[in-house]
């Protein structure tokens, strides 16, 4: 199947409806049907279940729950880096952003502002900042974690659209990241301010977080802020601070002078949740 035609087939199928039924399959406890999609999922992308802090496939009672497994205490150790890697996955563009546009895709950016949801001022604390989008795949561990310790200022949950956010899309799909649905973190650090981004995507049944749960569903049709200023919530480097119940990508955005990345940094690079993403730009 060529590119295009790719993308075209994702304008024309009914994705809100698509991601909800999969979103009741995923929920759901059906046995010995729920151990077999587990078992023909595990083969089908080659996911490491050693690595699973329950290697059991028999041991999940929905696929949601294995989706989020949690790994094995000490799976992912973190590197001594200011910045660390929050993810599994792979590097989808990283880098500069140019004023308010980040690159998505040869021909293709979005704006800061269009991203947070629309917030021109939380937009304006990363103009001439850097960014990382970064893109995690079928077999890999779904937990998102924290780049650096942090304390949670905000949560925005910004409607959209669901396409798929496979690199395809993403070269196909004009603003893919700041059209689809997602959940905006806002946090303060000892760096200074910085945003984690979860993206939803066709079949992303929901994202949560530590503090809130699920967010979505409810999918009410319009933007919905929770505000945590008065309160402690404080977050260390590489605690859990979310997940994705059946996958997507996360994006990142830090102020200027902040980060410095890593230098062995690049796009389509496999990256795992721990490692150095980069140090404070000096």
């Amino acid at each position: 199947m060529s590119e295009r035609f790719a993308v075209l087939l994702q304008y024309l199928l009914p994705k809100q409806a698509l991601t909800a039924l999969a979103g009741r399959f995923a929920a759901a406890r059906a046995g010995g049907l729920t151990t077999a999609v587990i078992r023909w999922f595990v083969g089908r992308y080659g996911v490491n279940m050693a690595e699973a802090d329950n290697p059991d496939i028999a041991g999940y009672a929905s696929f949601n729950e294995f989706f989020t497994r949690p790994l094995q205490p000490g799976a992912r150790p973190l590197a001594a880096a200011d910045f660390t890697c929050p993810v599994d996955g792979a590097i989808s563009q990283f880098g500069a952003i140019l004023r308010d546009q980040i690159f998505q895709a040869k021909g293709h950016a979005y704006s800061t502002t269009a991203l947070v949801g629309g917030d021109a001022a939380l937009a304006a604390q990363f103009e001439d900042g850097s960014f990382a989008t970064l893109y995690l795949s079928p077999k890999d561990y779904h937990r998102i974690h924290m780049p650096c310790a942090g304390r949670l200022l905000r949560m925005i949950h910004v409607p959209g659209d669901l396409f798929s956010v496979n690199p395809v899309t993403a070269r196909g799909v004009p603003g893919l990241f700041a059209r689809n649905e997602r959940v905006v973190c806002v946090f303060e650090s000892a760096h200074g301010p910085f945003v984690m981004v979860l993206v939803g995507a066709t079949i992303v049944g929901s994202m949560a977080t530590v503090w809130h749960g699920v967010v979505n569903p409810p999918r009410p049709g319009h933007l919905r802020e929770w505000r945590y200023e008065e309160r402690q919530l404080v977050f260390r480097q590489g605690e859990e601070m979310g997940r994705f119940l059946l996958g997507s990508t996360v994006v990142m955005l830090f102020p200027k002078s902040t980060l410095e990345f890593d230098a062995g940094w690049a796009p389509q690079r496999p990256i795992r949740l721990g490692e150095h993403m980069g140090d404070r730009a000096i």
